[in-house]
């Protein structure tokens, strides 16, 4: 048998079986790849080889990001950020039907926005809404599918650590331009949850109220521009070209600190909790950078990119067709796997096949995102799903059936972001990060 297939198998054959008897994927991943890549190179050559590809697959400046962003996320679900950003969602969505589910949606996008987190803003939005919502008489199956349905968001709407991440893996590719093609395609799945929501909640009988007075709603305002403006400042520093997106996630720590003080929810004694939450957080994450780099290097020497690519080619030759195919598979793999491990494996062999469909590598890594984040709110594995059911204290068979023309219209969602490449390369062309 060929040596490069040997390998292949040996590598994949070895994650599969490794994951289902529950070691870890980052684990999986390293150790499938090493042995695969003790076929190809004597066994000391293979483990320098790999000591060596996972130093050379961490060593870049943007993954400091990741760290950073992730404790920006945990300072900010300490330092009472959720309530004033609800507060203000009130007053956005006020005057639709079903009103507190859809400032449930805005506080997601808002929150999400902000730590780059779908679990986090699950969590603290979910958190803060379910005994409103259940309080006003709201269905809790309704009330929590909302939640999970929207959370997602902040994983599109930047900053992304799985963005940052696919730039690493893609090469080459912006951050800024990542984040800025983010937007509208978080955007409009927001508004794809709050449409569905709208129109479910009427047939309910959830009529929308706003309760708040005009003097009330500029208190909450006022209150929730110190959180608001974090956005801009990370954002708008990026695109004026003050500081890179690695910096930016440094100064959100800082601003978030402040804030957090400023706000008097975050005490001195909650640091060192929130550090080593972060620290574990981080580690998993960078770990997994550095054991996908040893399989991103097996699979390039044994050119599985290129076998896959040819096979899915010899199926069609139907550009939308493949990208279809394509959807279905992410889709798939989003079930089970975690967006950080499956971008880090699966964009080495995906885009080149887009590449050459004449894909923009922005609009694939958003198509990617896009796809892996819905994975997030899909059973067997659903990290948002069953965060949001341990929040709301109800079961996720129950919640399902609610829960799927939320699915039906996010899908759709992700099919203009598959055909239209203006929906996410409009504002990176507009911005002059892509020519």
């Amino acid at each position: 048998m060929d040596i490069a297939l040997t390998a292949s198998l040996i590598m994949f054959i070895g994650v599969v079986v490794l994951l289902i008897i529950g070691v870890p994927i980052a684990m999986s991943v390293g150790i499938s790849s090493l042995a695969a890549m003790a076929t190809i190179l004597p066994y000391n050559g293979a483990l320098t080889t790999s000591a060596q590809r996972m130093f050379v697959g961490l060593d870049s400046f943007a993954l400091l990001a990741i760290p950073f962003f992730i404790l920006a996320g945990n300072l900010m679900n300490n330092g009472g950020i959720a309530i004033r950003l609800i507060n203000f969602s009130k007053i956005v969505s006020g005057f639709c039907p079903a009103a507190l589910a859809q400032t449930n949606v805005v506080s997601n996008m808002l929150f999400g926005s902000i730590s780059g987190s779908g679990v986090a803003s699950c969590a603290a939005v979910g958190g803060i809404m379910s005994p409103i919502q259940k309080k006003e008489g709201y269905d809790p199956k309704f009330s929590t599918a909302v939640n999970i349905a929207s959370a997602p968001t902040g994983m599109l709407i930047p900053p992304s650590n799985a963005l940052i991440v696919y730039a690493t893996v893609a090469g080459s590719v912006s951050i800024s331009a990542l984040f800025l093609g983010g937007y509208v395609p978080g955007l409009l799945w927001g508004l794809g949850v709050m449409i569905v929501a709208g129109i479910m909640g009427k047939r309910r009988g959830y009529i929308g109220k706003h309760s708040m007075t005009l003097k009330e709603c500029i208190k909450v305002t006022i209150d929730a521009i110190p959180s608001l403006s974090l956005i801009v400042v990370v954002i708008g520093g990026i695109l004026g070209g003050v500081f890179t997106a690695t910096e930016a996630s440094a100064i959100a720590v800082v601003y978030s600190v402040i804030l957090g003080f400023f706000y008097r929810q975050l005490k001195i004694k909650d640091l060192p909790e929130i550090l080593l939450s972060t620290v574990k957080m981080a580690s998993i994450v960078i770990f997994m950078i550095g054991t996908s780099s040893i399989m991103s290097w097996v699979m390039a020497f044994t050119q599985i990119p290129g076998m896959i690519a040819d096979g899915l080619l010899s199926l069609t030759d139907n550009p939308i067709l493949i990208l279809l195919i394509i959807n279905l598979v992410l889709l798939f793999i989003g079930t089970f796997m975690d967006p950080t491990p499956a971008v880090l494996i699966f964009t080495p062999i995906l885009l080149p096949i887009c590449m050459d469909l004449g894909m923009h590598p922005v609009q694939f890594g958003i198509l990617m995102v896009f796809n892996l984040s819905l994975g997030t709110i899909t059973p067997p594995v659903g990290p948002i799903l069953f965060t949001g059911c341990k929040i709301s204290g109800i079961s996720i068979d129950s919640v399902i059936k609610t829960l799927l023309p939320f699915f039906l219209v996010i899908f759709l969602v992700l099919m203009l972001v598959t055909y239209i490449p203006a929906i996410s390369m409009m504002l990176p062309t507009m911005a002059g990060l892509i020519m």
